[in-house]
């Protein structure tokens, strides 16, 4: 547990008007963004580092924070893109061989606003019951400033971040002739262990900006086209929609992961919609209906794509999400292409999925005359 002395008040005010008082730790100041629970009892570096989390304050429903430290491994981009972090414990004495500091010290680093010793458990409940809120962590005296404070949460909205959290210009990553394949990672926000696990398949990979052509794609001549995870409302990328449709037409093998799984469905002419509250954690589970098998699987996302939407002679549902049936992958095999919802690459998480590195690795091999 953590035995930070209780000396500095923090208050965390929802959309509603509803006041949580809590606990400063990381850095002083005031935050706003949209709130949102993660289940995971892991995994909370990945969590801050990710940066599909981008305009977001996240909530941790696992009541025991920072217990094994942060290390210098378990980053999935280089720095944190939360606004935000709520916790009910952190733990000020953390103890792992890899450990090389506390989540509060991180969070000091990074210029991150955090908030403890708020009931998790009561504020879960009522986001499930009200659906994904906005809202703000003060370390001021929030009755002071309550009225004004609420105007600034009310009117909070994430618009379009994914050029804020993609690379600026492409990025060899491995350029090696014994390798079999050239990936173009399309970043959209990617998380670091999707390209590791390309490296691991045997690809080379360039990372490419999110607003990358086709004209740049053709230059590159890659064997495949990943569409990486990123923040936000995928309808707000009108541009890479308009790409993607092009990367279509190039007649490469295509995967695309969660933000990437929703601009595929919306190039082929589905629909997204805004879920109640998301799914974010480590436990989801998924069936893939080509296997007729349940695979437990890690997912971050906040939209989804509407079954019904999914032009059954264009793209075929492959996965559903056991506990609402919404779309969790899609096979489109005349475009040598598929995606999925969730995070195979799991990190954190569990590696049940890991096999779509290699269905993708596979399909680039046997190039044009693939089926999926």
């Amino acid at each position: 547990m953590s035995y930070f002395k209780k000396d500095k008040r923090a208050y965390l005010l929802l959309a509603d008007g509803s006041i949580y008082q809590g606990y400063h730790f990381g850095c002083e100041g005031t935050t706003i963004g949209e709130i949102v629970f993660t289940t995971g009892m892991t995994g909370y570096q990945e969590v801050l580092t990710d940066p599909s989390y981008c305009g977001q304050i996240v909530m941790q429903t696992y009541p025991l924070i920072g217990n094994y430290g942060i290390n210098h491994s378990d980053m999935e981009s280089s720095k944190s893109w939360v606004n935000g972090y709520i916790v009910r414990e952190w733990c000020e004495a953390p103890s792992n061989f890899r450990e090389a500091g506390t989540i509060d010290a991180f969070l000091k680093n990074q210029g991150k606003v955090g908030i403890w010793d708020v009931d998790t458990r009561q504020l879960t409940r009522k986001i499930r019951r009200q659906g994904t809120m906005n809202g703000a962590i003060t370390t001021e005296d929030v009755y002071a400033h309550k009225d004004e404070l609420l105007e600034k949460i009310r009117s909070y909205k994430i618009v379009n971040p994914v050029p804020k959290v993609s690379v600026s210009k492409l990025d060899w990553y491995y350029e090696r002739e014994n390798r079999a394949n050239h990936v173009a990672l399309m970043d959209f926000g990617y998380k670091h262990n999707i390209l590791e696990k390309l490296l691991q398949f045997g690809c080379n990979v360039t990372v490419m900006p999110w607003d990358a052509t086709i004209e740049d794609i053709r230059e590159l001549n890659p064997d495949g086209i990943m569409l990486s995870n990123g923040p936000g409302d995928p309808t707000d990328n009108v541009k890479v929609i308009d790409n993607i449709k092009r990367f279509i037409d190039y007649g490469k093998p295509i995967f695309g992961i969660c933000l990437g799984h929703q601009l595929m469905a919306l190039a082929n002419g589905a629909k997204t919609e805004k879920m109640p509250f998301g799914h974010r954690g480590l436990n989801q589970p998924v069936k893939d209906l080509t296997q007729d098998r349940v695979y437990i699987t890690s997912q971050n996302h906040g939209y989804a794509v509407v079954n019904n939407t999914v032009d059954p002679s264009v793209g075929q549902i492959t996965h559903i999400n056991m506990n609402d049936g919404t779309c969790e992958g899609i096979a489109y095999p005349d475009i040598h292409a598929f995606t999925v919802q969730f995070h195979p690459e799991a990190s954190a998480g569990p590696n049940d999925t890991r096999y779509l590195f290699e269905k993708f690795t596979d399909l680039m091999e046997r190039g044009q005359e693939g089926c999926l």
